[in-house]
């Protein structure tokens, strides 16, 4: 047996997956992967499919990457459409390439960048590809995207965890850009810890409209704390761009 290691770049929408991570019984995004590869090739045994990226339930990707080894005669461009064949209609492959017995989709990605969704219109067929908010600022919301460049310790805003003992993370780039009624956050980072992206964001749009201080938001960001009660923003309006690798 020849195993040749592939790398694979995906999308899904989450709205109906309880996130990536394999689980004992719900439906999840490796699963499906790994599913639709059992079946192409026959195994017996799981074909462990290793990804860039640990979305949450409800969250999506346009850009995750993930790699797995395999033996088989497939082409890349035959293996992709197998793929493709073999999973539901919420999961599509994008590309698929094979790449060096050592590549590590989620330990060498350099940097990951996440976009968030707010829709300001009446609309309801986004409300399960964005937060549903009006009002937004977009000068008060930058304000803040610019104060987290740079490395801080985000333990204020994430899901404490008791294992997780480095929690800063380096912000290559974080703004707010309207699109008619939809606004946009776009960041970039080396790592985002657990519901990271979702605590800034909620924090980010409650004190844009007046429901919590900006003063607050700086203490939390210089002053890092654990358990801090603040607001985190809906899994539906996240999605993982893409992971960037050297």
């Amino acid at each position: 047996m020849h195993l040749t290691r592939y790398k694979i770049t995906v999308q899904f929408d989450g709205s109906a997956f309880y996130g990536w991570q394999l689980q004992q019984s719900d439906r999840t995004v490796q699963f499906s992967l790994e599913k639709a590869l059992i079946k192409i090739t026959g195994s017996e045994h799981r074909i462990p499919v290793h990804g860039a990226g640990r979305t949450d339930r409800g969250v999506h990707a346009i850009g995750q990457v993930a790699h797995f080894d395999l033996d088989t005669q497939l082409t890349e461009k035959k293996l992709c459409d197998a793929l493709n064949g073999n999973l539901p209609p919420d999961c599509q492959v994008l590309a698929v390439e094979k790449t060096t017995s050592d590549f590590e989709a989620r330990f060498q990605a350099v940097k990951r960048w996440y976009r968030y969704q707010c829709y300001s219109g009446d609309s309801l067929l986004y409300r399960n590809q964005a937060w549903m908010v009006k009002d937004l600022d977009i000068d008060k919301l930058n304000g803040m995207a610019r104060l987290i460049l740079g490395e801080h310790d985000f333990l204020s805003y994430s899901k404490y965890r008791k294992n997780i003992n480095n929690t800063k993370s380096m912000i290559y780039h974080s703004q707010w850009k309207a699109d008619g009624e939809m606004v946009n956050f776009l960041i970039a980072g080396n790592r985002f810890l657990h519901h990271m992206v979702r605590y800034l964001v909620g924090t980010m749009v409650e004190t844009a409209v007046g429901y919590f201080e900006f003063d607050n938001f700086v203490h939390l960001l210089q002053n890092p704390r654990k358990n801090v009660n603040i607001h985190r923003a809906p899994a539906c309006g996240l999605i993982l761009n893409r992971i960037d690798y050297e």
